[in-house]
């Protein structure tokens, strides 16, 4: 039975079925939630979107029905049991947060829709498929496969999905087949342009004078390039950190750059992003420093040192690191 074939089965069988995805979810992590969410309602059951975290307010528009809540919330609730667990854009329980995992029994069964690379094969019964340019493609095709009519309510969310995880279709994991779905997306009725402005949002006057501030901390060194955002010049602008996370693409149009890096201050921590055009596997990068990812975008997280002394020596460093292995 192919994978679509058994989740069926298991969706006719189940009486309370969760979808959730990893902590500090994305859109691809919450579109893909939110369009399978829909679509298995059509199957007539108890379909929930949890998540260890509320939704954040960026999002909510995606989320017209209110339909993902907290674990704390759920909990609330006095829901009973789960009997399927959908875990999308993930691939392990280590990242669907401490309370999620709380929730779940011994009689509680995982399946994982995602398309990041695994660390071991996890069995045919999940949909683990690295090619797939987002895991919203992958809900799509199987919403296609189950047979479930696309409505323009899914569909916004699963374009919306694939939108921000191929860099507005950039990424070389984008091929005909990424785009035989947007065209069936598009073709409920759906608007391209307002998607796009919907995620990426209108800037303010501050918003463009920060990122002024951040890309003047550009330096390079052979065919890395790098930015650094402090918790001070965030506290400055009163920027979030979602509003930076597209700050990086700047830097893949430089001449000659093959890695391009973010090194942003946050709570205790730098998070270090990794992009490239797809020659050098940045996933394999973020793996030797203790994170991961695809091969053209990944991530990991370094301590962050007490003085502003030792965050540059921290940040050459790594650099220097990341140097050593292309």
């Amino acid at each position: 039975m192919d994978f679509s074939g058994n989740l069926k089965s298991l969706v006719e069988k189940a009486k309370h079925i969760v979808i959730t995805t990893h902590t500090h979810p994305d859109a691809d992590g919450i579109g893909s939630q939110l369009g399978l969410c829909l679509g298995l309602r059509e199957f007539q059951k108890n379909v929930f979107c949890v998540n260890e975290e509320s939704l954040l307010e960026r999002y909510r528009y995606l989320d017209h029905l209110a339909l993902i809540q907290s674990a704390d919330q759920f909990l609330e609730n006095d829901n009973p049991p789960i009997d399927l667990l959908i875990v999308v854009d993930t691939n392990t329980l280590d990242r669907v947060g401490d309370k999620m995992n709380s929730l779940i029994t011994d009689k509680t069964k995982v399946i994982y829709i995602d398309h990041h690379p695994y660390q071991q094969f996890l069995g045919k019964e999940h949909l683990i498929d690295p090619t797939a340019a987002a895991t919203g493609q992958l809900v799509s095709e199987l919403l296609d496969n189950l047979g479930i009519e696309l409505t323009s309510q899914i569909a916004l969310p699963l374009y919306t999905a694939i939108l921000i995880d191929t860099n507005s279709f950039r990424y070389p994991t984008v091929t005909h087949r990424t785009h035989q779905v947007v065209s069936k997306l598009l073709e409920t009725g759906i608007s391209s342009s307002g998607a796009y402005n919907k995620i990426y949002g209108t800037k303010t006057i501050k918003h463009t004078h920060f990122l002024a501030r951040v890309l003047a901390t550009t330096q390079s060194q052979s065919d890395i390039a790098w930015i650094h955002i402090t918790e001070e010049l965030q506290q400055e602008f009163g920027i979030t950190a979602e509003e930076s996370n597209a700050f990086i693409n700047h830097l893949l149009v430089l001449d000659n750059i093959k890695v391009a890096c973010m090194f942003r201050e946050d709570s205790g921590n730098i998070k270090l992003s990794l992009r490239s055009h797809g020659q050098i596997d940045v996933g394999k990068i973020a793996d030797a420093l203790g994170g991961g990812g695809h091969s053209h975008a990944a991530a990991t997280r370094l301590t962050l040192p007490s003085s502003p002394e030792q965050v540059q020596k921290l940040i050459q460093d790594t650099v220097n690191q990341i140097e050593k292995l292309l």
